[in-house]
């Protein structure tokens, strides 16, 4: 059964846990969006998922309870310790716990070939970092991320918008929106500031992921945001010749800024830099 808030204040005080607002430790007390977030997963008898910042372990035990095999990272040593005594020893085969970083380990120590997804109530302070990580490993099947609104609006914002930024279009490029969930900040401990929402992720049939050098040059562009293309470009080949695609296939032209750019004209750059002949 979910922790209710009385079970999560008991627990917290009997490991000498206070909620540290730097972790974004905000932990779910409702059954209901435990039961949501693995109901939009489609988590089921022999799935992989991947849990960030399992806490005390209200999700985790959902996740193990539908039959999947978890691989968790921990950074708070107490709540990591707690767990590994809790959940750990009672799934042994099932629940892959590590105590570390989730930007150093995204993957929470899951490096298998079988196709994975990704279920976790997200820290708000690492939600960009995190999910860049992902693209450097295969990609999850399904995710369903627990995420200040903010965030969610940023990975979902559509071109010409304030939120549209260089994680939109990594986001968009590999992934389908799916229906997600409206969370009140009622249902945590201790109540946060804002609300939040399931985030749910499809991945695409024919994902593309960014190289690391681009998402790179995207992630300068957008630093200038507000600057012309024409200007941004001018005198980087590569960056020219990208301009020159967009300009002829979809109309975009040196005026526009880096905000209004499509998706589509994204897909282009990488053309810009053809990769280097094979046995080169």
């Amino acid at each position: 059964m979910p922790l209710t808030p009385s079970d999560t204040r008991r627990l917290l005080a009997e490991i000498g846990q206070n909620p540290r607002k730097s972790l974004g430790q905000n932990f779910l007390v409702d059954g209901n969006i435990v039961a949501k977030s693995v109901e939009l997963a489609r988590v089921g008898e022999g799935d992989v998922v991947v849990e960030v910042g399992p806490g005390l372990g209200t999700l985790t035990a959902a996740l193990l309870a539908a039959g999947a095999e978890v691989y968790a990272v921990e950074l708070d040593l107490k709540l990591h310790a707690y767990l590994q005594a809790s959940l750990a020893t009672r799934f042994p085969e099932r629940l892959h716990l590590m105590q570390g970083d989730a930007v150093e380990h995204p993957l929470a120590g899951y490096h298998g070939v079988r196709p994975y997804k990704v279920v976790a109530n997200l820290p708000y302070a690492i939600s960009t970092p995190w999910f860049e990580g992902l693209f450097d490993h295969a990609l999850p099947t399904r995710t369903v991320l627990m995420l200040q609104k903010e965030a969610a609006d940023r990975y979902l914002a559509q071109p010409g918008s304030k939120s549209f930024g260089a994680i939109s279009v990594f986001v968009q490029a590999a992934f389908d929106r799916q229906p997600g969930h409206r969370v009140s900040r009622g249902c945590f401990h201790p109540v946060p500031d804002v609300d939040s929402v399931l985030l749910h992720l499809a991945r695409k049939e024919r994902p593309h992921v960014f190289t690391a050098d681009s998402r790179g040059r995207i992630r300068r562009l957008f630093q200038q945001r507000r600057k012309q293309l024409g200007a941004l470009c001018r005198g980087d080949a590569g960056l020219e010749a990208w301009l020159q695609r967009m300009e002829m296939k979809l109309g975009v032209s040196p005026s526009t800024r880096p905000e209004a750019v499509p998706i589509e004209g994204w897909l282009l750059l990488e053309d810009a830099w053809p990769p280097p002949p094979s046995g080169l």
